[in-house]
């Protein structure tokens, strides 16, 4: 009867050493909670007046257009546009500050959650190493001691409870690895968020500099006076109905980029280019193809004194050059000292164009009575050799026009 009972003991333990060889197998990864950062209360408060407040003045802009077109109404516009921009402007800051914020905790998270895993990981190979030198019991074992059956069984539910805080140490790793991961991923999502929110509030800085420069360069040419203002826009219509015109007769459509050639010396620049052909003039509904050749003509003079990034685009998103809601541009001298190429612009006289080629200054001039402008780039005998947004680079003027004026460098 003591030999069976020590042989059903022998069995029992043959079947629990078994098992124990793979103590850590039945360990499954945890599911990682996905972590929401909840803004405060104040900041939501905060961002849903500044909300509110642009979309009240968003309201009274469209109702101030809709007004008699004025000196008084258009500052009232560029001042109701100027404030909306500073709103947009703090909306953007205090987006900022939440991300940094946000960032701020979950670097600190990280850290704690890096110290944890070290700690946790630790233990877990001390606890497995100390397991592995201490739980080997050989069936000869047994055999030789088969009175001390008591002694082996309670050194088996010792292992017993061991495997279990293992497998318990070896979740929390898991989850901690898994947590660490999942707020590092987090925190360079916030980061990158924090890099778009700056260079937003950078582009919204400009379009608002540009938008006081124009109030500023407005009320510098009318001398806040109601006359030089309505004189102003007559101008304007003038010119910008001569430009739509002439293209018009012209049929021209638009181009692939620098699919006419970027001409001899490289610097040729269309109105009709698909990077801009569509894009509008100032605050006006004209678009490049239809009234940009003045604007296209300073781009080319820009791309010829080696300012590379500078071209219709770039003048014609900015609202100062232009006559408010229009696509006139103001004469270029008026931004003399601003120009890229660090160079002035001066108004020349017909028998000056050659001379000033001759130096290497492309000359802009215009041609059909000023409904149309081209680049002057060298003489040809009695002849000039131009650019021409429309038609293209190096042709001889002759070939397409008489000059009229006015004409201008930059020098």
């Amino acid at each position: 009867m003591k030999k069976a009972i020590s042989l059903f003991i022998l069995f029992l333990i043959v079947g629990i050493i078994t098992t124990l060889r793979s103590p850590y197998l039945s360990a499954q990864t945890p599911t990682p909670v996905e972590s929401n950062e909840e803004p405060s209360s104040s900041a939501d408060a905060q961002k849903s007046e500044l909300q509110q407040k642009i979309a009240e003045y968003e309201k009274k802009l469209t109702e101030v257009r809709a007004q008699k077109n004025t000196l008084a109404a258009q500052i009232d516009y560029m001042d109701t546009q100027m404030y909306i921009a500073q709103l947009r402007m703090d909306e953007t800051e205090q987006k900022i500050v939440n991300a940094e914020k946000e960032i701020n905790v979950l670097g600190v998270r990280i850290v704690s959650l890096d110290t944890s895993l070290d700690k946790l990981s630790k233990q877990l190979l001390e606890r497995i190493v100390a397991g592995y030198k201490n739980r080997d019991v050989t069936l000869v074992d047994i055999m030789l001691d088969s009175n001390n059956t008591s002694k082996l069984v309670n050194r088996l539910k010792y292992y017993d409870l061991a495997r279990d805080r293992n497998q318990k140490s070896l979740l929390q790793v898991q989850e901690a690895k898994s947590n660490f991961v999942e707020q590092k991923d987090l925190r360079e999502r916030k980061v990158q968020q924090l890099d778009e929110l700056q260079t937003t509030l950078q582009h919204q800085q400009v379009l608002l500099d540009q938008q006081k420069g124009a109030k500023r360069t407005l009320l510098e040419i009318t001398n806040n006076d109601e006359q030089k203002y309505n004189s102003l826009l007559e101008e304007a219509r003038r010119q910008i109905t001569a430009f739509k015109s002439f293209v018009q007769t012209t049929g021209a459509s638009i181009i692939s980029a620098d699919g006419l050639g970027t001409g001899e010396g490289g610097w040729y620049l269309s109105q009709r280019d698909e990077r801009w052909a569509t894009t509008r003039m100032g605050n006006s509904n004209e678009s490049v193809l239809g009234v940009g050749c003045f604007i296209t003509s300073i781009s080319m003079v820009m791309k010829h004194d080696g300012v590379g990034n500078f071209n219709p685009t770039n003048m014609s998103s900015n609202s100062n050059y232009f006559v408010p809601g229009t696509a006139y541009m103001y004469t270029p001298s008026k931004f003399n000292g601003s120009w890229p190429n660090g160079k002035k612009y001066k108004n020349i006289s017909y028998s000056e164009i050659s001379t000033y080629l001759e130096k290497g200054r492309p000359v802009i001039a215009g041609v059909r009575g000023a409904s149309h402008y081209v680049v002057l780039k060298k003489t040809d005998g009695n002849n000039f050799i131009m650019n021409d947004p429309i038609y293209g680079p190096d042709k001889k003027v002759s070939d397409y026009y008489s000059l009229s004026g006015p004409y201008g460098v930059f020098d």
